[in-house]
């Protein structure tokens, strides 16, 4: 025997895939509607859903005329909502609340907290819908070590998000990284961006003109004012992201990268390639192979080359060849100094200085 919750998101599911007529639905394209939900039952089971459970409570019409059965609502019946989601929506909803958190403004999470809230409580009620299961199956992890996000003010992120939305001035005290102090700026913004750990607001700087960034966690007071934002003349995120906005202050070049790399880097690369261009020569008396490939002159590209380490040879461009080594050789005389011993800390219970181990 079903489950009566499985059976009551199934009859609610069937419900919905009912039209109006003059539209209609045969009994065969809604038995394939609901597999696809991962609904567990029978064509026996459908009918009698249909014919009896439904019928009963509902004005359902079905048309004997033709094979398969033909089923519909009358036109003149009221539209009503329904208090569930279908499954698949449901897990959409539950698996992108946790990514939509540092996207989307703080007034619009709180209109979605009921259809999270919905989802959670559906997917939790199914026990016998695999697709219901499918969220404790699947995860995402980050290329790489994944720092803890920094943490954001609730009450700042939503001020931020309102200016954005309404597009207005913020007065706000920023926290130098660079100056180690604060500072008092009014800043137009101009978008947000989410990058791995830490997210930015883009704004100008009243009485400037080019866009830079704000951490947002780095904002310690923030006064969304009514003076209208200054909207930055030809500004794009897409066009700022991909320009270099995070990496240097202009547009960002192409250059040919040459390497010769380990076998498990060119397996890796032969997967997953560096540009669309990229070839891979198998080189002479060795497993290694040489990558060659069009990609952008950034920090990003270079810090994952430098920490590919032994398993990788740069040959051009040449800056960045220079890069690798100056950063070697520093490392090199960084790990010849001796340890220094670990600073005395003041007690505050016990008013001295000591050990911190």
């Amino acid at each position: 025997m079903s489950d009566p919750k499985d059976r009551l998101f199934r009859h609610l599911a069937l419900l919905r895939l009912i039209p109006r007529e003059p539209k209609s639905i045969t009994t065969s394209e809604l038995f394939a509607r609901l597999k696809r939900e991962r609904f567990e039952f029978d064509p026996r089971t459908l009918q009698r859903d249909l014919a009896g459970r439904l019928a009963l409570d509902f004005p359902l019409l079905c048309d004997e005329s033709r094979k398969p059965y033909r089923w519909s609502f009358p036109g003149d019946t009221p539209y009503f909502d329904y208090p569930a989601l279908d499954t698949p929506t449901a897990l959409a909803f539950v698996l992108a609340q946790s990514h939509l958190g540092k996207l989307m403004p703080p007034s619009v999470m709180k209109l979605l907290m009921p259809h999270f809230d919905l989802a959670h409580r559906q997917l939790k009620a199914l026990q016998h819908n695999h697709l219901a299961q499918w969220s404790d199956c699947v995860r995402a992890m980050p290329n790489g070590k994944a720092l803890q996000p920094a943490e954001v003010d609730p009450a700042i992120w939503s001020q931020v998000a309102d200016a954005l939305l309404d597009r207005r001035q913020l007065q706000v005290q920023y926290l130098s990284r660079s100056k180690g102090q604060t500072k008092t700026l009014r800043l137009h913004p101009m978008g947000v961006v989410s990058r791995h750990a830490i997210s930015y607001l883009i704004a100008v700087v009243d009485g400037y003109t080019d866009a830079r960034q704000f951490a947002l966690h780095r904002i310690q007071q923030v006064t969304c004012l009514d003076a209208e934002a200054r909207s930055a003349q030809g500004f794009d995120i897409d066009d700022y992201v991909q320009g270099g906005g995070f990496n240097s202050p202009g547009p960002v070049a192409r250059v040919e990268l040459i390497a010769e790399v380990a076998p498990q880097i060119a397996w890796l690369l032969s997967e997953t390639p560096l540009a669309p261009d990229q070839r891979l020569e198998p080189l002479l008396g060795t497993e290694w192979q040489r990558v060659r490939a069009t990609v952008h002159d950034d920090q990003e590209t270079l810090w994952w080359l430098f920490g590919l380490g032994e398993n990788l040879r740069l040959q051009a461009p040449h800056n960045w060849v220079h890069a690798i080594q100056t950063r070697l050789a520093e490392a090199q005389a960084l790990y010849a100094q001796p340890l220094a011993e670990p600073a005395s800390i003041a007690n505050p219970i016990l008013g001295r200085q000591e050990n911190p181990q």
